[in-house]
């Protein structure tokens, strides 16, 4: 049996990882769905904003994320004003550095599924 801070260690490692996949995969389904069509106008782009965090060193990814979800950034400080959410240094900002930095392993591995699939379905 382990002990009850390793416990915890584990606990919280999963309630991070069920948030971020919560939180990513409607919107990784969505984009999936849009890269997955020719016609879909400005796939390039979104393509490329899509895996930019996989791109990006991860310090970075998550300086940007600091700069903007942090109490003085943009969303941080309309996030703590309207709804009193404080994402920094918390298990929900967590949540969110790990939903950025899975979204586009869960895009291409849907987008996969997607493209296999017979389009006449």
């Amino acid at each position: 049996m382990l002990p009850a801070a390793e416990l915890q260690i584990l606990a919280t490692s999963f309630a991070v990882a069920s948030r971020a996949l919560i939180w990513s995969l409607p919107f990784a389904i969505a984009v999936a769905f849009l890269l997955s069509r020719p016609s879909t106008p400005g796939r390039i782009i979104l393509d490329g904003l899509t895996h930019l965090p996989v791109i990006l060193p991860p310090v970075l990814v998550g300086f940007l994320l600091l700069l903007i979800f942090g109490r003085r950034g943009p969303v941080g400080a309309l996030l703590e004003q309207t709804l009193s959410v404080h994402l920094a240094f918390t298990t929900a900002g967590a949540a969110l550095a790990t939903a950025v930095m899975t979204f586009p392993l869960l895009v291409r591995s849907i987008r996969l599924g997607f493209e296999a699939t017979d389009a006449r379905l």
